[in-house]
């Protein structure tokens, strides 16, 4: 058996109190470990409902390439694909979410992702146009008492490596709305970045595949580097 499961196993969890103290301190304990060991891998988040979680294989390998070249990161170039209830989800400092359609969480999904989260995990989160009805109501079974509100441009994430003044970058167009980017916090921390009619994950594509001219494509790649160094950073 794994030695991290048989410390769980071992945990004595008789007190409904002391069992969730000690659980969370079990997902600390395990999140410092895996980063320890594999905080240069990331990965995409596998989730049910049958909306393609596998949509734009290529956004994150490319932007992982992007990431090494560019803000000295030491990533595997080939991310994991990783399910929302696996505990294996705390191998990952940052991972990534997209797709055009449904999406379901099962209450141990949702707890597994809350405790990946306030343990220290970040979530990437790219509407592929189609998505956002769905993610915003799996996402309050999340954090039932937190909101998605929208990050203003003075916030960290837009000033890391690279600068973006006017905030979240227009990638791609689908319905004449303006990129927004909304994020969940949690004590004060950014644990969940959103990013609304925007589409920074097809624009982190190979560009054989959507034919972006360059500066969009740039752009794009450089605000996913400053998301993937604020996740490192906090």
């Amino acid at each position: 058996m794994n030695k991290f499961m048989l410390f769980y196993k071992n945990l004595n969890f008789k007190d409904t109190y002391l069992y969730k103290k000690k659980k969370l301190l079990f997902f600390f304990f395990l999140l410092f470990i895996f980063s320890f060991n594999y905080a240069q891998q990331v990965a995409s988040l596998k989730y049910n409902g049958g909306g393609d979680w596998y949509a734009n294989p290529t956004s994150v390998p490319d932007l992982i390439a992007f990431c090494n070249k560019n803000i000295n990161t030491k990533i595997d170039e080939t991310p994991a694909n990783i399910e929302v209830g696996s505990l294996a989800l705390f191998n990952y400092p940052i991972v990534f979410m997209t797709g055009h359609g449904n999406v379901i969480f099962s209450d141990e999904d949702a707890e597994n992702l809350r405790n990946y989260l306030i343990s220290g995990g970040f979530l990437e989160i790219s509407d592929n146009y189609g998505l956002d009805k769905y993610i915003r109501r799996e996402m309050k079974k999340v954090f039932p008492n937190l909101e998605f509100q929208e990050i203003p441009i003075n916030h960290p994430i837009y000033h890391q490596t690279f600068t973006f003044e006017k905030g979240l970058p227009k990638i791609h167009e689908h319905n004449g709305k303006p990129a927004q980017a909304f994020g969940i916090f949690y004590k004060g921390r950014l644990v969940c970045f959103y990013d609304y009619e925007s589409d920074l994950s097809d624009g982190w594509e190979n560009k054989e595949v959507h034919h972006d001219p360059e500066e969009i494509r740039e752009k794009a790649l450089k605000m996913g580097a400053n998301i993937v160094e604020y996740a490192f950073k906090n």
